[in-house]
């Protein structure tokens, strides 16, 4: 493969740049880092508290908080607990502790935020709240666990002397912290031509925080506070073949690139690796789906035996590899260095991370010290008007207080005229009051003056009050599922009306725009196979909407769930031509072009009837109807994901038939799309259903509980239209219309084995052996550099790169 690093494109100063800048090794102050003394905070006691390492002071000493508090202790106070539990600072209503900062330092802020829930009235458990700081929202919804301390750590940039952090109770509840730590990071070494996008271009948002989720000592022990008080974990729970790895140690002398490269990651996580042994390694991590991720992989080479000779690759989920070849970073053996990477939000919950080889006949060790995982925040927060007291000006008052008197008759006069002119007509007033102005964003995104969404009819808004009427006060007996939106409940509302009411966890990633995106759209549309919106709720913050109630759930519980009946082959056709109709009608029928963006079998619900209809919006794009395709970022969701729409990221209703290709098959194997627990040749149901197609064994894979039941040519038929739809050029991949059409046909030969005529085929078969899905499904591979792709594709298949990951009897 071409080296991407031959491909750099330098790109200019945007929001990206000035974020890597604000953390950048530039130092405009001073030329080396100095460990901080303060601002370290025991909340909720006089008392300071030294734990070894730094002095915590007592915050009644410090005056740093804002608003009436109070204060608990542990009533318990175990000595297996550091003494900074045993108290804690309670709000219950909005506060804030300030500190000051040195405006004008390169330097980012590092926030560590204490929070344990120990035994005390009121009960610490229970509590519900937000934090924030610097206009981004930290933790939405968050409480804490009453089993250990939980230690939550953001990485940001302030650009003001008086930096607050907020702690916001949610309704009737409370907030709390029992420590604090505020302090400038040492330089993270964000290089613009080091950070690289997995899977596209990117562009950090200003307000970017980053949240540390994982910090791994690959291949050594864990580490309990470095030079600035960080905890590594070892890398074996998150490993998913141990036998696969060795872990190696050196106690050769480190050759850092600078002073500061010191505080990159300690000693001894560049003094532990871990090296793989003969398949890939692999290392599994639990991430938020809908967010954007930061990931580091610390590298330091004492593994080969001369210096300029490794070269292996790093792996990325299903969709990223880079070559790591040292001579590219450094000229010496045991120098430290990390490579940043930006790995998108696709839609799943599951970060992989691997090594492997290069070229196996070179003899290539490959290895990994470390890896750090940093979830980007970028939800916004409203920044409270803090009022200072300042000495009475008595001159300005009396001025004040004239002009105040001045103006109040400014204002009767005004009123006369006002009321002395022609009124509006009563319908127009209406109208206008349908359009409502976008107003300023609150800490979720949206509009706290108005309707969030412009030009929507509001007769589609439901109370709050309603909706907690409905949901029994969102009781946790009406949950029915979880999402990347946020939580949905079973409802009741008072015409009688059964609902499925989804409300939204704003910071959660997906949030406003998507909220927005799903209005727009179902408020415009209707169709019997289209799950229809009933309204929305955007009061007190939240982001509600809600739907008719499905009553079978969802097309993914029938495949899957044991406990309810299985579908007959006879239904899932059935349902699979509804969904196509769905997607029909967005496609061609509505006034404009919709495309849905994330087709896949847990967004097909099923009313009571096992009438399919298609669900969840907020992905959705749309243009006019004489619109060829739309340039858009990628999302979507792994294995249902087009790779044509992958590789250019030019969206075409067709790439809603690729992933609906992909639903086919689901349906006729009951297996999901990607399974990583499945040998590497059937880890992607797409490659490997299409190779049994061609071996002529597809009756083989097959659901088990319907095998007896399929007439042969139905499921000839069905397999046909599952692979027309899964075409490499979604040129030649059929439109829904012709899908529904051999779809209804396959139900034909179902009930009926009368035989076809020569003019059966929708559309022009391609030959199966040109359906070469190892040889034409190609991944890009990136460049070094922010925007960069290389000429060349992988030489590696999905399937290939993803099964990589994984030893064959691996297991989680």
């Amino acid at each position: 493969m071409e080296k991407c690093q031959n491909h750099r494109t330098y790109i200019p100063l945007s929001p990206l740049f000035i974020f890597f800048l604000r953390f950048s090794s530039l130092h405009l102050i001073s030329s080396a880092y100095d460990i901080p003394d303060k601002d370290f905070i025991n909340c909720g006691s006089k008392e300071n508290v030294n734990n070894g390492t730094r002095n915590f002071t007592g915050d009644e000493n410090s005056g740093s908080f804002t608003k009436p508090s109070s204060t608990v202790s542990d009533s318990n106070q175990s000595p297996n607990t550091s003494t900074l539990y045993h108290t804690a600072r309670i709000f219950r209503e909005q506060s804030s502790y300030r500190f000051e900062t040195e405006v004008g330092t390169t330097y980012g802020y590092l926030v560590r935020l204490h929070f344990f829930a120990f035994s005390s009235q009121p009960d610490l458990s229970t509590a519900v709240f937000d934090v924030s700081a610097s206009g981004s929202l930290l933790l939405h919804n968050f409480t804490a666990s009453k089993d250990l301390p939980l230690i939550k750590e953001f990485f940001l940039t302030t650009n003001t002397r008086k930096f607050r952090i907020y702690f916001t109770p949610k309704e009737s509840s409370l907030a709390f912290v029992n420590a604090i730590e505020v302090f400038p990071a040492p330089p993270l070494n964000f290089s613009l031509n080091e950070s690289q996008r997995a899977g596209g271009s990117f562009k950090f948002p200003p307000t970017s925080v980053l949240q540390t989720i994982y910090r791994i000592n690959v291949g050594g022990i864990t580490i309990s506070g470095d030079q600035i008080w960080r905890n590594w974990e070892t890398d074996d729970s998150y490993l998913y073949a141990k036998d696969g790895a060795t872990n190696n140690q050196s106690s050769d002398e480190l050759h850092y690139q600078s002073e500061d490269g010191k505080y990159d990651a300690p000693d001894m996580v560049y003094r532990t690796a871990k090296l793989m042994s003969n398949t890939n390694v692999t290392w599994g991590f639990n991430v938020n789906k809908t967010a954007e991720h930061l990931v580091r992989a610390h590298f330091c080479d004492f593994i080969s035996i001369s210096p300029n000779v490794l070269s292996f690759n790093l792996y990325i989920n299903d969709n990223f590899r880079q070559e790591i070849n040292y001579s590219n970073y450094l000229n010496k053996q045991t120098a430290p260095f990390h490579i940043d990477f930006v790995v998108g939000s696709y839609d799943s919950d599951v970060m992989n991370i691997s090594i492997g080889h290069t070229n196996p006949r070179f003899g290539d060790h490959p290895f990994l010290n470390g890896l750090e995982i940093l979830e980007i925040v970028d939800a916004l927060a409203a920044i409270p008007t803090e009022y200072e007291q300042r000495q009475v000006n008595i001159p300005i008052v009396l001025g004040s207080l004239l002009g105040g008197f001045a103006l109040l008759s400014i204002l009767v006069a005004a009123l006369f005229v006002f009321l002395k002119r022609p009124r509006a007509n009563p319908v127009e007033k209406s109208i206008r009051g349908q359009v409502p102005a976008y107003g300023g964003r609150s800490s979720h995104g949206k509009s706290t003056s108005s309707s969030p969404v412009p030009n929507l009819n509001l007769g589609l808004k439901i109370s709050f009050a309603e909706i907690k009427s409905a949901t029994k006060n969102f009781n946790p007996r009406q949950l029915i599922g979880r999402g990347g939106f946020g939580t949905v409940y079973k409802g009741t509302l008072s015409d009688g009306t059964k609902v499925a009411v989804k409300r939204g966890a704003p910071g959660s990633g997906q949030g406003f725009t998507e909220f927005q995106t799903e209005i727009m759209v179902l408020s415009k549309i209707r169709h019997q196979h289209l799950v229809p919106l009933i309204g929305y709720c955007d009061e007190r913050s939240e982001m509600i909407l809600v739907y008719e109630f499905m009553e079978q759930g969802t097309l993914t519980d029938h495949l899957y769930n044991a406990d309810l009946p299985r579908l007959s082959w006879k239904q899932r056709l059935q349902i699979c031509i509804g969904a196509a109709r769905g997607l029909r009608y967005l496609h061609m029928d509505s006034s404009e072009v919709i495309i849905h963006r994330d087709v896949k079998s847990t967004n097909i619900l099923l009313d009571q009837n096992l009438v399919a209809k298609v669900a969840d919006f907020g992905l959705s794009k749309s243009g006019p109807p004489d619109e060829t395709h739309i340039s858009t970022k990628v999302r979507g969701t792994f294995g249902y994901l087009d790779p044509e729409y992958f590789k250019s990221q030019l969206l075409t209703e067709k790439s809603d038939v690729y992933s609906f290709g992909v639903v086919l098959l689901e349906v006729l194997c009951a297996r999901p799309a990607i399974d990583n627990l499945l040998p590497r040749d059937q880890m992607n149901l797409a490659e490997w259903a299409m190779r049994c197609k061609r071996k002529g064994v597809i009756e083989q894979i097959v659901d088990p509980s319907i095998k007896g039941q399929i007439n042969p040519k139905s499921l000839k038929k069905f397999a046909e239209t599952a692979e027309k739809c899964l075409q490499e050029d979604g040129s030649e991949r059929p439109a829904m219309s012709d899908v529904i059409w051999d779809l209804e046909y396959a139900l034909q030969l179902q009930q009926t084995t009368v035989p076809r005529e020569d003019y059966e085929d929708s559309t022009v078969m391609a030959s199966s052996s040109a359906f070469e899905v190892d040889e034409v499904r190609r991944l890009p591979s990136l460049g070094s550099t922010v925007g960069d792709v290389c000429d060349e594709f992988s030489e590696l298949t999905l399937s290939e790169v993803f099964s990589q990951m994984r030893d064959e009897n691996a297991a989680r």
